[in-house]
């Protein structure tokens, strides 16, 4: 029996611990002289796929974190009560349990980060997951676009966090980053996490959508200072969604606003993330730039509906020596 538990410190975690972000008044001083390097942005991450993976237990070790990591995710049209019932049955069993035990994990309670699911789910969800401690993450302001008014943004949240949702998932108006009005998007931002009450927020830019590295960190700058918890980059929806490249821009906006606050503010990279060698770069990625602290649910989650899928796959070639066929590990 293979056992990776030493080498997975962290135990999963999905009670939030950390400290709110209480955010800060609104000033542009903390963000006007920003002014991103695009070929040295794109330098660094390329630098990322040449390394020499981590190999061995020690890859699954970090696959095994990565798990506890991702917001389970289902937003498709055609969702029903049984996707969701059976995605939240994946949530609390991610990986077979043939390969835990081989792994020396039986008693590691793994799970995902969270459950994420349209509004309109939330009940079924909530049944569910009842009995755990997975929190249920609902997509609201108009997902995807954000194309409501900002008072529709607003109850959609508060019957949201109502219903069961202890994390929103909130999207910003585009428009206010592509017109640079910074004040009108720190005040929508505000009012949302506002609305959320005790449940954190996490906020998406939609980075696919906007034009520049340095928009994209001044939008940062601003969701952080209106009390996001957790910034995001896409809503999975966009033609563009997560990259490392975007990711590394925000991520030392993080390092920054710690630097600044001491407030730790939460990473999620969504849309694209389907294999777990591009999971691993992610977490070398945050590891390098943030340090360990960030490596716990409470402070990064991927947005993914197929990366734990092919984690499990990855994991039973560890046990085994061999890959199955990807029917051997469904989503649900």
């Amino acid at each position: 029996m293979t056992k990776v538990m030493e080498k997975n410190h962290t135990q999963p975690v999905q009670m939030h611990t950390e400290e709110r972000n209480p955010g800060l008044p609104f000033n542009t001083k903390y963000f006007d002289a920003i002014n991103i390097n695009r070929s040295a942005i794109e330098r660094r991450v390329s630098t990322l796929g040449g390394r020499r993976s981590v190999k061995k237990e020690f890859q699954a070790a970090w696959l095994l974190k990565a798990i506890s990591m991702i917001d389970l995710t289902t937003l498709a049209g055609d969702d029903t009560r049984g996707n969701v019932m059976r995605l939240c049955e994946k949530a609390k069993n991610p990986v077979r349990a043939d390969i835990i035990l081989s792994l020396g994990m039986q008693d590691a309670n793994l799970t995902t980060g969270a459950v994420c699911v349209y509004h309109n789910l939330i009940p079924f969800a909530k049944d569910a997951l009842k009995g755990t401690s997975i929190p249920i993450a609902a997509v609201s302001t108009g997902f995807p676009a954000g194309k409501i008014s900002l008072e529709d943004k607003i109850t959609e949240i508060k019957k949201s966090v109502a219903a069961g949702a202890k994390e929103i998932d909130i999207v910003i108006s585009r428009d206010l980053v592509l017109e640079s009005k910074w004040k009108e998007l720190y005040d929508e931002i505000k009012l949302c996490r506002a609305a959320c009450g005790d449940a954190h927020m996490k906020t998406i830019l939609a980075t696919g959508e906007i034009p520049t590295y340095t928009k994209v960190a001044k939008a940062s700058w601003v969701a952080m200072m209106a009390g996001s918890d957790f910034i995001k980059t896409s809503t999975g929806k966009e033609s563009v969604n997560a990259t490392l490249a975007v990711s590394l821009v925000m991520i030392r906006c993080i390092r920054d606003y710690y630097e600044l606050t001491g407030v730790k503010v939460g990473y999620k990279p969504a849309g694209g993330i389907q294999k777990a060698k591009q999971a691993l770069d992610y977490l070398i990625l945050l590891k390098e730039e943030l340090g360990n602290d960030w490596l716990t649910p409470e402070l990064f989650r991927f947005g993914a509906s197929s990366l734990l899928g092919d984690i499990e796959r990855q994991l039973e070639h560890f046990v085994t020596g061999r890959y199955s066929a990807g029917f051997r590990h469904p989503m649900a």
